[in-house]
């Protein structure tokens, strides 16, 4: 299919379906960047998201601030202007929308995809959307979905009890409100600090006895310093055993013990969906959970398949940010565009 041209329809395995040329899983930073190197060169991806644009930066919390400067978000040239040193959620919101307006970017939002197979003339995927479940052909697909859609479980008793949340919202719903916030790392200690300043009565469980030298430089202090003001309870070295309508077991060096809790939220990171990379058949390294690709142009085993952003770190999903993975479609499309300059000629 040239650039540029309408999706057509075939019939393929008795089954009408869509077919594009590149289909890109992901319209978050890193998925939007490919959408980028792809539209340099001449191709018009679709972009598909299980939720909207920017979905996990639209689920952080209202009042968050970055922890790197503007341009190392910046993507396809675009300048990231912001008020402050440090953009803030709500200008990242306003600056990729921004660009999925300028560029013309096609998204097709809250659709997910289920899988996918290699046949001899395509790529058959298969998606689940508003309307149900669907066929989708491509030649090219490009996963870049990150992992902020598979939250991390503790696998206690009580964590899918409806005042249990993986995900942080807001410090008002807990005005007043005895809450437990579980996890030490950025995310836990962020939201800590907002439930507090909200009127809550705050508790921090943490599996280790000490806080991570990841933890953003601005706010360690401001946690330290909350802790010893016994304006925030926090349980170092404790594992929940179990949580309860009204309270949070834990337990410690110093033998279990009983919080009370009516809302509790559980922030302890998320994973790449490798069971998604298995069902299209990529190989993953049981070890490293890194999938095999190709590092010059990070085609998967599947050809014709590709992998961008965190995802291509496996376990070490922090080592990969939008501030490195933002230049993985110049690979992935300089690689694509390469190939057909090469079939043409």
């Amino acid at each position: 299919m040239k650039p540029g041209v309408e999706a057509s329809t075939i019939v393929r395995m008795n089954t009408k379906m869509t077919i594009e040329e590149t289909i890109i899983i992901g319209a978050g930073p890193i998925g939007l960047a490919c959408a980028l190197s792809a539209k340099r060169r001449g191709i018009d991806p679709l972009v598909i998201d299980a939720g909207i644009v920017v979905n996990s930066i639209a689920h952080y919390p209202p009042h968050m601030v970055f922890f790197t400067t503007p341009e190392l978000l910046e993507i396809g040239g675009h300048p990231f202007p912001c008020a402050g040193e440090k953009p803030t959620r709500i200008e990242a919101l306003k600056y990729y929308r921004g660009i999925v307006r300028s560029e013309g970017i096609r998204v097709r939002p809250y659709t997910k995809l289920l899988g996918a197979s290699r046949t001899d003339d395509g790529i058959v995927c298969r998606f689940e959307g508003e309307d149900g479940e669907f066929d989708m052909g491509c030649e090219h697909l490009v996963l870049a979905s990150g992992y902020f859609d598979q939250k991390n479980r503790l696998g206690v008793p009580g964590e899918d009890l409806p005042h249990v949340h993986h995900v942080y919202d807001e410090g008002h719903w807990s005005f007043e409100r005895d809450v437990v916030v579980v996890g030490g790392k950025n995310s836990g200690i962020e939201a800590a600090l907002d439930l507090y300043r909200s009127g809550g009565r705050v508790t921090l469980v943490h599996r280790y006895t000490d806080f991570k030298k990841t933890v953003k430089y601005w706010i360690k202090p401001d946690i330290l310093n909350r802790i010893s003001a016994g304006e925030i309870a926090v349980r170092m070295g404790a594992q929940v055993e179990r949580i309860d309508r009204r309270s949070v077991t834990i337990r410690s060096a110093a033998g279990e013990e009983t919080l009370p809790a009516d809302r509790v939220y559980v922030l302890i990171g998320f994973q790449p969906d490798w069971s998604l990379f298995e069902r299209i058949g990529i190989h993953i390294d049981d070890e490293s959970g890194r999938p095999e690709i190709d590092e010059k142009t990070h085609e998967s085993n599947v050809p014709g398949v590709y992998l961008a952003g965190s995802i291509v770190a496996g376990k070490s999903v922090s080592s990969v940010f939008i501030e490195n993975g933002r230049f993985d479609g110049d690979k992935i499309f300089g690689s694509i565009a390469g190939r057909s300059d090469g079939e043409r000629s």
